[in-house]
């Protein structure tokens, strides 16, 4: 009866989208594939989680920072023309870039993400584990000019959530590589496959949402080598279907390094530098990505 409960406090898109990675589960077992389905249930277990802490923190950081900025924007767009919108999509496909390249090469908002690539099997299970600390690292913030500039908060926010449910379907190994003018222009399972890599040779790259395009514009897209089969999770695996673990592996690491920081420089490259710094004498990088 409890599990029953547990269900129905959870909102309808995340239940469709956990039944259909089942679904992707059941036909890759008739394809003799061995699925992870301790993952799949730590994956449900993260979502979980996110979602109840949603109805507790609501806004978060990131919603009160936002609405602070749209006190202070340039105009106001009424969204009544279709070039607002057409704006807006190529707006936050440019801010979802940077964003995501700073979930990869800044640590602070690393350490939400890392969540998301700690799966080490790629399937559509691994899109909903996007960890439960989102709201606290605030790289949603990253979409502020968006708001400055006069977009309405709630369609920023509803641009963002429409571009992360585009990329469900990026997260499975179903689907070959698509026609090359598709590939040109837009994210696909190929592309993101290679972005969810731990290989030395696939780090940081492919960081699109919708498009590919600005991967190609800032020099980050790469492809699959014949040569370098891909290999799935982080770097340092966090070895664990505990959904709290997975959630706080990378502040724990934090933590630590925190406390063998000997300078203020250290506190702050500890924080705000690459995933892979470490504080120290002698070594200051680490390949924990």
């Amino acid at each position: 009866m409890e599990d029953i409960r547990l269900f129905a406090g959870l909102p309808l898109p995340l239940l469709v989208l956990v039944a259909v990675a089942a679904l992707e589960a059941a036909w890759l077992a008739r394809r003799g594939v061995r699925y992870d389905w301790k993952g799949y249930c730590a994956s449900f277990g993260d979502a979980a989680g996110r979602a109840l802490l949603g109805l507790l923190i609501q806004g978060g950081v990131v919603g009160v920072l936002l609405f602070a900025i749209w006190e202070f924007r340039l105009t106001t767009l009424a969204m009544d023309q279709a070039w607002h919108w057409i704006a807006l999509f190529l707006g936050q496909e440019f801010c979802y870039y940077w964003m995501h390249r700073a979930d990869h090469r800044v640590r602070w908002f690393w350490l939400n993400h890392s969540v998301h690539h700690s799966a080490e099997q790629y399937n559509l299970s691994t899109a909903y584990r996007l960890g439960w600390t989102g709201k606290l690292t605030g790289a949603a913030l990253f979409f502020g000019p968006l708001v400055w500039l006069g977009f309405p908060v709630p369609y920023v926010l509803g641009a963002l959530a429409v571009n992360l449910l585009f990329q469900y379907w990026l997260h499975t190994e179903l689907v070959p590589r698509l026609p090359r003018a598709v590939e040109f222009v837009f994210n696909t399972p190929a592309h993101h496959r290679v972005h969810h890599a731990s290989n030395p040779e696939y780090l940081d790259c492919n960081y699109g949402g919708v498009l590919i395009v600005f991967d190609r514009l800032f020099g980050t897209c790469r492809e699959e080598r014949p040569d370098v089969p891909i290999r799935y999770g982080l770097v340092e695996p966090v070895r664990s279907y505990n959904p709290v673990k997975i959630a706080f592996h990378g502040w724990v690491k934090l933590a630590r390094d925190l406390r063998r920081t000997r300078s203020l420089r250290q506190v702050v490259l500890t924080l705000f530098g690459p995933p892979g710094y470490a504080p120290g004498a002698i070594a200051e990088r680490r390949p924990d990505r």
